[in-house]
């Protein structure tokens, strides 16, 4: 369907200065159609389609990452192009093996953000609005509910992580040296020790394709020679959220994303403080869970900072 929503275009530079692209910027994202995919990535536009079909059909299926943009052909004609948004462009440029994806990510980040930061007068009056639903969030009896107040008010007063965000910075600072890895392997342990608690779930556990493989090279991704994610506490994060959102698994992948979570912690002595104290607690850490699979794509950034926040707030 065509995409009606007000929308701009930045100009994007490859890592190597060899490509430039106009990109779509509209709603909270960037869309790039295959065309551009193809030039970003150094493939052709069969080898790109190809792609995105494997990803709509093991990971993205059922999310909104196609949206139809108008586009002036060579001819002078208007038509209305499939393009793909950030999601795509990531899933793809790991499929194809290029670094430039990260590149990429690193600039649509830092652009959206600046959109933030201009918006950010307009979300003023929604953090009030939010912080009244929190409030009643709190009378809730309903433990998911009450584990979302938990989280916003122990870890997040005065809502000051989403005033940041709106802003621009995100405040977490993760601190932790990644020294364990973890394998496929260990993590479709994990997943059978889960699926054993559940023996009436005779889906879960079943991998979708080569999705979790994906997932766990995900978080060990490097660019020149540096990690994306050097610290255990953003490692977590980007695990929990990826195991929930690109759904490796046929069925239970909540419950696996958080057991993968707690037994990544576990390996890097992040479970409890320096006091013993229990860093996320049992309802919060089910809230957690819960709000990443009903956030966006969009909000990715913000889900992953809430997380690495409670990771790392002073103790």
């Amino acid at each position: 369907m065509p995409h009606h929503a007000s929308s701009s275009v930045e100009l994007y530079t490859s890592h190597s200065g060899e490509v430039t692209l106009e990109v779509t910027a509209s709603g909270g994202d960037v869309w790039l159609n295959r065309r551009q995919l193809a030039a970003l990535f150094g493939r052709d536009v069969k080898t790109i389609g190809k792609h995105i079909t494997r990803v709509l059909r093991e990971k993205l299926e059922g999310m909104a990452v196609v949206a139809n943009f108008a586009t002036v052909a060579s001819d002078g004609k208007t038509y209305q192009v499939e393009h793909y948004n950030l999601d795509m462009v990531l899933s793809v440029g790991y499929r194809v093996k290029s670094t430039e994806g990260v590149h990429f990510r690193r600039w649509a980040n830092t652009m959206l953000r600046q959109y933030l930061v201009e918006g950010a007068a307009l979300n003023e009056r929604r953090l009030h609005e939010l912080q009244r639903i929190v409030e009643i969030m709190g009378r809730s009896d309903n433990q998911p509910l009450s584990g979302a107040a938990d989280i916003i008010t122990r870890y997040l007063p005065s809502l000051t992580l989403l005033q940041d965000y709106d802003n621009g910075a995100v405040p977490a600072e993760p601190r932790t040296t990644a020294q364990w890895v973890l394998t496929v392997e260990e993590a479709r342990g994990v997943i059978t020790r889960v699926a054993a608690e559940f023996p009436d779930d005779a889906l879960l556990g079943h991998e979708r394709g080569d999705t979790l493989s994906a997932v766990i090279g995900a978080i060990y991704q490097s660019f020149d020679g540096q990690d994306l994610y050097p610290t255990a506490e953003e490692k977590a994060a980007n695990l929990l959220y990826l195991i929930v959102k690109d759904h490796p698994l046929s069925d239970g992948n909540k419950r696996s994303a958080a057991a993968l979570f707690i037994t990544f912690l576990d390996h890097h002595g992040l479970l409890t403080d320096a006091s013993g104290q229990q860093r996320i607690a049992n309802n919060a850490l089910t809230a957690l869970t819960l709000m990443v699979a009903m956030s966006r794509p969009q909000e990715k950034d913000l889900m992953t900072a809430m997380l690495i926040r409670m990771l790392t707030e002073a103790e």
